[in-house]
């Protein structure tokens, strides 16, 4: 029987990075993809001692020739697509949105949603071919609630959740799925940019969570993963947050 292929978008670290492992661990091949060549190929490195295959292709998300041909190369090399994660994106600036510049709000939804657009549209070309599939596209608990001093970032991951429930709705009967999962705050480079590793800092972000701390890495990938595998098969349309209860308060 071959081997299921996954590919995730922000691979080189961070949740993305955890998701790539977390398939190959899944027994899935890899197409791992980012703007960071070196890391990208300690990622690929990382998932060939797991015994699995990996594809990298550097891509910007921004970049809508990157995207399609990130697509066109798995299909060459793989021949199919049966999971993708959506997980590259950026925090773009922290400023109140009437002092929010209008090219930080053209780049954040350039990557964090027309970039996830993008990659929809060429994952739900392959997966209607063969019948099948699963999306998981990463927003945020930023989707869910507002966050003062983020308009743009906030937009585009209420955006991704749209896109996900409109595709889901769209694609159901072709036995495709599509979801979203939502983190809180995760312990990522993202995050240690934010706190400055500061252990103050830190702990007033774990603060925001009823559980009192940070998530994994490792935590929000598997539930990706899950959202994946056939194991969750009557599950569409969903946006799953992974936040330690912060939403629920």
């Amino acid at each position: 029987m071959n081997s299921s292929i996954a590919l995730v978008t922000g691979a080189a670290a961070g949740i993305g990075r955890a998701t790539a492992l977390a398939y190959a661990k899944a027994g899935c091949d890899v197409v791992i993809s980012d703007i960071q060549r070196d890391r990208l190929v300690e990622v690929e490195q990382a998932i060939t001692k797991l015994g699995r295959k990996a594809l990298s292709v550097v891509a910007d998300m921004s970049v809508e020739s990157d995207i399609r041909t990130l697509h066109a190369d798995t299909l060459a090399y793989f021949g199919r697509l049966d999971y993708a994660c959506n997980n590259a994106g950026i925090e773009g600036e922290n400023a109140p949105t009437h002092e929010s510049s209008l090219e930080n709000f053209d780049r954040t939804l350039a990557v964090n949603l027309r970039g996830v657009f993008i990659c929809m549209q060429e994952q739900l070309k392959l997966m209607l071919t063969q019948g099948s599939g699963a999306i998981v596209n990463i927003s945020s608990v930023a989707g869910l609630i507002g966050f003062p001093n983020l308009p743009a970032y906030c937009a585009s991951k209420g955006g991704v959740i749209q896109l996900t429930k409109a595709a889901a709705v769209e694609y159901a009967e072709h036995n495709i799925r599509v979801n979203a999962v939502c983190p809180g705050v995760i312990h990522t480079d993202m995050i240690d940019r934010v706190t400055g590793r500061d252990p103050e800092i830190e702990a007033q972000y774990a603060a925001f969570h009823p559980m009192n701390r940070m998530g994994t890495v490792e935590e929000v990938a598997d539930t990706i993963v899950f959202l994946s595998l056939p194991q969750s098969g009557f599950i569409t349309g969903q946006a799953l947050a992974v936040d330690g209860g912060m939403v629920a308060r």
